[in-house]
């Protein structure tokens, strides 16, 4: 619950500046559909496979079966931000840097489920999904 009020706080601080996520985000213009290796950069993280068919699945790898909102907070050629809210789920934040069409570097902390989340990973492509 206080993410989703720190959340709701920090765009009305912002002035109303975030809108509702539109069909696609230019920084993820260049990233290229398939499966995809998210590896943590924490010591105690494990490796996982992703199907990613929309890139935008990369803004939501804590809450992938959920029905999110989206807002965007920054969206550049090679870098974006967006806060979702997941309802009952939980929500959070993430923040994306587009270093090639092939390797992402992904920061994603909040709510999913209860408990708190905070992830540093790196999604590299591997190919096409199998």
């Amino acid at each position: 619950m206080w993410l989703r009020a720190m959340l709701v706080g920090a765009l009305m601080t912002a002035g109303g500046t975030a809108a509702a996520a539109p069909e696609r985000l230019v920084a993820l213009d260049t990233v290229q559909p398939g499966e995809w290796e998210l590896r943590p950069l924490e010591k105690d993280g494990g490796k996982r496979r992703l199907c990613v068919r929309d890139p935008r699945q990369l803004l939501r790898t804590e809450h992938a079966r959920h029905q999110c909102r989206l807002f965007v907070v920054k969206d550049g050629p090679a870098a974006a931000s967006v806060t979702y809210d997941c309802a009952q789920a939980g929500g959070g934040r993430t923040d994306v840097r587009v270093e090639t069409p092939r390797l992402v570097q992904i920061r994603s902390q909040g709510v999913a489920d209860g408990a708190p989340f905070a992830r540093v990973m790196e999604a590299r492509r591997l190919g096409a999904c199998r």
